[in-house]
């Protein structure tokens, strides 16, 4: 497992770490590039926000260091307050695209809260809000069907419609078997909002929907049937015109340590896999410290596969300092300095090969008379924890990079 930092652009705004936010796609159309829609959430001094952030990719680097832009979103009309554990979804009706906003928890409106209530937790209202976001609108509309507030649902979308499946009440501290057929249609001037109540919903919270394919068919894993009892079960759902179809599947092989874990938490990677957390236990449990699952659905439904990752804490370099960005270095050559200089398939550079080391950053053989054994070199610098030092070579026509060892 790879965690590499992300830098933001000049002129990104700040966006502070966020627990439970809403969380939306936005696909490339007419010029704007794909985004990431992040709403609400609790910042780590436990306030709620009301903002709304837009991401996109500003940069990749020949390094394949990925640079995002942050924008804030200034929306005006009927605004939706702080919360967290809403959703957020796209619709796409009559050529145009809204978001639809729903449910959440908020903090008890000022004049209720007391000192012994000050922190307490309520249902956000069950409205829905429409945001229209090339011109930053958003408006609020009341659906006699939604008559209680909910989170930690999901919400599913498909063209103009929104199904919004499980959640949690707080009021009735109840996990309904909920579903919901929100429709939304964007006509010139107010639009119209119309909802269905439907059978056979699930009563689940916190789940993760892994989208598989290229259509409207989804696996619905993880979260909780009950307080501290995980849901092991895996759904099935798919979208078409005739509404929603959820059934069971087979679960993957869950390993000891995710049967036994009181919690875990994650979220979809897309292609069909998940990545899944177990917070490490014991007396005293380590801080911080997790175990990562890599789940896998097959489209032909013949290999889930429930595979252990690595822990966050790896204990190869607890005695080494961390690299700075400065001394995180990574090579690229041109494809004719590499002939006969790696022992590589053809010794071709392939940017694609994010395993290869060999390949994509440090090289095996750097030059013809190399003498570096991977097995047995010893780092020139302290910074260098796990391969041979590279240096910049100017002999030649455009230099290279070479190891340290080999510049004599």
């Amino acid at each position: 497992l790879r965690l590499r930092a992300i830098s933001f652009s000049n002129n990104s705004c700040y966006i502070p770490p966020l627990r439970c936010p809403a969380v939306a796609h936005l696909e490339a159309r007419d010029g704007s590039p794909e985004m990431a829609l992040v709403h609400g959430g609790r910042t780590p001094n436990n306030e709620l926000s009301a903002s709304l952030y837009m991401l996109s990719v500003d940069s990749r680097g020949c390094n394949r260091k990925v640079t995002l832009r942050c924008q804030e979103k200034e929306l005006v009309g009927e605004l939706p307050g702080p919360r967290y554990g809403h959703t957020i979804t796209v619709v796409h009706s009559r050529g145009k695209r809204a978001c639809v906003l729903f449910g959440g928890r908020r903090y008890m409106p000022p004049g209720q809260r007391t000192t012994e209530n000050w922190n307490s937790m309520v249902d956000c209202p069950p409205q829905v809000f429409l945001i229209d976001l090339e011109y930053g609108c958003s408006s609020a509309h009341t659906v006699p069907e939604l008559g209680d507030g909910q989170s930690f649902h999901l919400a599913l979308s498909r063209e103009d419609s929104v199904y919004f499946l499980g959640g949690h009440t707080l009021s009735s501290d109840s996990r309904h078997p909920r579903l919901y057929r929100l429709r939304v249609e964007l006509f010139l001037g107010s639009p119209k909002i119309s909802c269905d109540v439907l059978d056979h919903g699930l009563s689940i919270t916190s789940a993760i929907a892994i989208r598989i394919g290229s259509g409207h068919e989804y696996i619905v894993l993880g979260g909780y049937e009950f307080d501290q009892r995980k849901r092991m079960e895996c759904s099935s759902v798919v979208l078409d015109n005739n509404g929603i179809h959820i059934q069971l599947r087979e679960a993957p092989e869950w390993t000891t340590e995710i049967s036994h874990s009181r919690t875990w938490f994650g979220g979809t990677l897309g292609k069909g896999t998940a990545l899944i957390a177990i917070p490490s236990e014991g007396n005293p449990a380590p801080p911080d410290a997790h175990y990562f699952y890599h789940v896998s659905f097959e489209q032909e439904e013949v290999g889930e596969d429930g595979i252990q990752g690595c822990s966050q804490e790896s204990p190869d370099f607890e005695d080494s300092t961390p690299l700075e960005d400065s001394e995180e270095l990574y090579f690229g050559r041109d494809p004719h300095e590499l002939e006969g200089s790696s022992d590589g398939e053809g010794g071709t550079y392939n940017e694609e090969d994010e395993e290869d080391e060999s390949q994509t950053g440090y090289w095996i053989k750097c030059c013809l008379s190399c003498q570096v054994d991977a097995n047995t070199w010893e780092p020139f610098y302290s910074t260098e924890l796990s391969r041979p030092a590279m240096i910049f070579c100017s002999k030649g026509e455009g230099g290279h990079w070479v190891h340290a060892q080999c510049m004599e």
